[in-house]
This record gives structure tokens, sequence and C-alpha cells, in this order.
């Protein structure tokens, strides 16, 4: 019955993606190519910072506003959809008995020992918990985007990439718990402690790999070509003591609308690289400005920093969950199957637990990561030295983010500055380093 259950609903999904994949992208929702810098904008003698901000806010029409604000908005709701829906998905493999029989599988299979087991497990404990939660990452990473035009993948392309996370999720994720439980099981009640380290290194180990390991099955990298581009990128990098031995563009465009760069790396290993969208459809200053910011990441070791204040919120999150768990498994454990905390089949309980938990410190890791992006705007002004392009680039961004929220709307929701605010910084800069 739940074999059938489970068709009906995939094909389901296949059916609602294709169909949805027929929409057209809006036309009207980006920001044409090249520097627009309005009237009010340019730099004299009557220069104004607030009127030099409105002008720029102005380049959005209506309608492109409202399609930023909606799209935006709407992904204030999909936070809390994706948290409920995890929990139902991890609720639903405890009720209904999956976990505990996936752990008897794999017991059985492996009687020679408990990593054995635990690989078994994860293998099929991941399987399961990516079918069932197909459903939201069918409507959140291929139907929505496609509605506002930020999408270029087929269904067909969706899905490959989809899949080809999977295989990442089997292939490190199943020695990764592996790992992760049998320290669990020696630490005891310590092992929310355990768990915040493990994170933190697991963070640390994937920044290293990702670049080289990762990033390269979804995009095809290539030196970036000679010309003005790579001449200005080296020049920044070299004058910010960035190594240029891997200097890359990447085709994004086969992907997305957006435009995006990355100076990945931690311990002196950089990889600078800028998706083909930046490269066709900005101009220099802006390619400037946004790898002034993105250096920035790298010189103040943001990568690093940051690992260590969201592993400490995780540990928060960690110590309450393990504060609960106990409680849960003494009251419900038999009933559900669960033997004790380290039990395999209390997967899911820990996994549900940590993202109720998790929710209401959402705002927390934003104001994290929101003021490691303050930190690297001003960084990438004063290494670019390109107001107007970061102006310009802010403004393009601003066409998929909400370009002026209220205070506390920024603070719960936003892990980056708002565009207003982005535009604002970079037209004090600009008033403040004018030639005099």
């Amino acid at each position: 019955m739940a074999i059938h259950v489970l068709r009906a609903m995939l094909l389901a999904i296949v059916l609602f993606a294709l169909g949805s994949a027929d929409a057209q992208p809006t036309s009207t929702r980006d920001l044409p190519p090249g520097m627009h810098v309005p009237a009010a904008a340019q730099p004299g003698p009557d220069f104004d910072v607030d009127k030099a901000t409105e002008a720029w806010l102005a380049l959005l029409t209506p309608e492109q506003r409202a399609l930023s604000d909606a799209y935006f908005e709407g992904r204030y709701w999909l936070v809390l959809w994706k948290a409920l829906y995890t929990i139902a998905v991890m609720g639903l493999l405890l009720v209904t008995g999956a976990s505990r029989r996936m752990r008897d599988i794999a017991e059985r299979t492996a009687r020679a020992g408990r990593f054995v087991a635990t690989l078994i497990f994860a293998v099929m404990f991941v399987l399961a918990a990516a079918l069932l939660e197909l459903p939201m990452q069918v409507y959140a990473r291929f139907v929505r985007e496609h509605a506002y035009g930020l999408s270029n993948l087929t269904f067909a392309g969706w899905l490959k990439e989809w899949l080809i996370a999977l295989a990442l999720n089997i292939v490190l994720g199943a020695p990764v718990l592996a790992l992760a439980y049998a320290g669990f099981r020696r630490v005891g009640k310590a092992w929310w402690i355990w768990a915040t380290a493990f994170s933190f290194v697991l963070t640390l180990f994937l920044s290293m790999i990702a670049p080289v390991a990762i990033m390269p099955l979804f995009n095809d990298y290539k030196p970036l070509p000679e010309g003005p581009v790579r001449e200005a990128v080296l020049k920044l990098a070299r004058a910010n003591e960035i190594p240029t031995n891997h200097l890359e563009w990447f085709d994004a465009s086969r992907q997305t609308t957006r435009v995006s760069a990355n100076v990945a790396g931690v311990f002196g290993v950089a990889r600078i690289n800028l998706n083909d969208n930046l490269l066709n459809r900005t101009s220099l200053p802006e390619i400037k400005a946004v790898l002034g910011h993105e250096m920035g990441h790298y010189v103040m070791h943001h990568g690093f920093e940051l690992a260590i204040y969201l592993s400490l919120v995780a540990g928060v999150t960690f110590g309450i969950v393990a504060l609960l768990l106990d409680r849960v498994i003494a009251r419900w454990g038999p009933r559900l199957g669960v033997r004790e905390r380290s039990d395999l089949a209390a997967l899911p309980l820990l996994i549900a637990l940590y993202a109720a938990v998790a929710l209401p410190l959402t705002p927390v890791n934003n104001t994290i990561i929101r003021s490691a992006e303050v930190a690297a705007d001003a960084f990438g002004l004063n290494a670019a030295r390109e107001p107007q392009g970061f102006a310009m680039v802010s403004m393009r961004l601003s066409t998929y983010r909400k370009l002026r929220p209220g205070p506390v709307e920024e603070f719960i929701f936003y892990d980056h500055p708002s565009g207003y605010d982005r535009v604002r910084r970079s037209m004090i800069w600009m008033k403040e380093n004018a030639p005099q």
C-alpha cells in the first residue's frame, strides 16, 4: 500500500513540475545590462546621500518592486513550512515504524559490528527521507523558482542535480553519521557537546573539499580568459594578498538568472570564481565591487569565524534537544520502538526536535551571517573603490530580494543587508571619499 502511495505521489510531482516548467520567466524582472547611474547619484558639489539613494531605488519599477517583495516575503513562510514539513516527515518515519524496521534490517545484515550497521541504516534513512522530502524540494527549488523567472533548468535537469546531491548525501552522509554515532555511544549524556564540536569540524572539512570535489559536479569551471576583467580581478587579489592560482568562471546561467561570485577556500587555499551571468550582464565596476566584497570574506576569515559562531548556536540547539530527547524517549520510546538515546531508530526524533528548536533561533543565525556580510561590504567598498558599481549590483540583487524591509523584518528574516542599506552605505562612502 505504501509503495503505491509513493508511486502516485512521485507521478503527481513529475506531472506538476512538467506543467509548471512551461511558465515563461517574467521579462521585466531584471535590470538591463551595464551601468545605469541616476542623475541624482552623480558626484558633484550638491551631492546628497538621501537623494542619491532614493534615485537608485527608483531604478526598479513598481512592477519589479512588487515582484521582488512577493518572492522574498514568500520565503518567510517557506522557512516555517520547511521546518514543519521536516518535522512531519520525521514523525511519519517514527509513528509508522519505518525507522525501527530500518534499524532492525541494518542490525541483522551487519552482525559484525555497529559501525557497519550504522552505515547500512544511514543509506536507507537518507533515501527514505529524501523521497519523502521531494515534494517540498520540487516546490521550493523548482516550481517556485520558475514562477518568478529565476531558474533556467528543465525538470529533467533539476532532477539530475537532485540525484547528484542525493548521491553525495549517501556517500558523505553515511560515514559521517556512522562516526557521529560512534562518538554518541561513548560520551553518554554529554553527546550534545560532542555533536557541537563534530559539527564545527565537519563544517570546516566541507568548506575545504567543496570547491575542489563538490562544486565541479554541478558546474563546469574554466580559467577566466585574458582581458580587462581578468586583469582587474588579479590586481584586486594581489593588492589584498589573495592567491591567484585559481581564477575561473562557471556556467551558472544554465541553472539560474542570478549574478554571483565567490572566493572559496580556507587555510591559504583560494579559488576565485565568477559566474557567467555576472560576466555577461554587468559592467566592470560592478564586477570589481562584487569581487571586493567576496575577497573581504576571505581576508577577514569569515569562513572560519562563521563556523565557530554558527556551531555555538548549534550547540545551544543540541543542548536543548538533549534535555527534550531523554524525556520523550522515556515517555513514548517503547511505543515508537526506540530503546534509548543512541538507538538508530531515534534519529528521526532527534532531527524533528532539532528542527523545532532551531526554528526560533533563525534570527540569531541570520544576524551572525548578516554581520559578516556588512563587514565584507565595507571591505569591498574600500578595496574596489567602486561605490557606483556596488550600488548598481545591489539593485540587481534587489530584483529578487525585498528592497526596503522594516527593522524587525530585517532582523528576523535577512541574512544579508537590504538593498536600501547597501545602496545608502555606498553613497555615504562616495560622499566621504570624493576628491577635494
